[in-house]
Formats: C-alpha cells, sequence, structure tokens
C-alpha cells in the first residue's frame, strides 16, 4: 500500500525541483522575463488546481505541456486583442470607446477564453464565429471547409461544453 504524501510537500518540490527549468523555457518561448513569470506561476497553479500531483511521472514534460497551452491561450487571446484593437483604430476619433470599456472587453475576451478551454480549435472556431460574429451556419461550413451537420455537430458540443463549465457546482 503506497504512503500517503501531502499534496503540499509534492508541489513544493515539484516548483523547487523545476520552477528555474520552466521559467528558462519559457523566456525562450516568449522572450519577455514578465510573461515567463507569469505563465510559469500559472502552469504551477494549474498543475496544482489538478490534484493529480502524486500521478505526475515525468515533471518536466507534464509541466512543458501545461505551460504550451497556456502560452497557446496567451498567443490566442493577444491575437484577438490586436484585431480588436485594429478595429478601434478605423473608428473615427469620437467613437473610439474609452479606456474602461477596453478593459471590459478584455476582460470579457479572457472570460470567453477560458470558458472555451479544452475544446478543439474547429469548435471553438465555428463557435465564435457563430456567436460573435453572427454567420449563419452554412457560411461557417463554407469558411471552414466542413460539412453543414459538423457544424451542427461543433455548435451543439461548444454549446454543452459552455453550460457544463458555467452550471453552480453540486
Amino acid at each position: 500500500m503506497p504512503i500517503p504524501v501531502d499534496p503540499k510537500t509534492l508541489l513544493a518540490s515539484l516548483y523547487l525541483d523545476n520552477h528555474a527549468w520552466l521559467r528558462g523555457w519559457l523566456s525562450r518561448q516568449v522572450r519577455c522575463p514578465q510573461d515567463a513569470a507569469d505563465l510559469t506561476q500559472d502552469t504551477f497553479l494549474r498543475v496544482f488546481d489538478a490534484q493529480q500531483l502524486e500521478r505526475i511521472q515525468e515533471p518536466r514534460a507534464y509541466l512543458s505541456t501545461v505551460a504550451r497551452r497556456l502560452l497557446c491561450s496567451l498567443w490566442r487571446r493577444r491575437k484577438l486583442e490586436q484585431s480588436y484593437l485594429e478595429q478601434l483604430a478605423d473608428l473615427p476619433q469620437g467613437y473610439a470607446p474609452s479606456a474602461e470599456d477596453i478593459a471590459l472587453v478584455r476582460e470579457a475576451i479572457e472570460a470567453i477564453d477560458r470558458v472555451l478551454e479544452g475544446l478543439p480549435s474547429r469548435v471553438k472556431r465555428a463557435f465564435l464565429l457563430n456567436r460573435l460574429e453572427g454567420m449563419p451556419q452554412q457560411a461557417i461550413a463554407d469558411q471552414l471547409g466542413v460539412s453543414l451537420a459538423t457544424v451542427e455537430r461543433d455548435l451543439r458540443r461548444a454549446f454543452i461544453h459552455c453550460l457544463s463549465q458555467t452550471a453552480p457546482s453540486q
């Protein structure tokens, strides 16, 4: 029978043994020490939240996988932000939103990204095209190069996923 180990002790050990390595790896990926530090901390928070510390067999492989997913989310958010800012630049001066409105939009984008986390990219894309761009399902199918039935399935999957993410815990 395995001896139970305190999760805090496991996390502390994982953190001490791998923090510098992970931060260095992320620094090479993002070329920004502040982003690397934030992503490193977020990675360890995710690992701790997963509550599967005792099951990790290859810590660096596991940490780099979690960090890579967070990195993809960061890049996706930045691309979305850049697109939003480009749209803002095209607006006449009097119609530009306030800094507060921009912050609210940024928070909303991050919340949407968190809710959609874990879905395949095509499912996310179909959902965003439908809900944010208002595209009809056939237009989405044409743009993504899939059948209408696939788009319907993807949208259903995204809706169910969103409901499961926002439903109160029981």
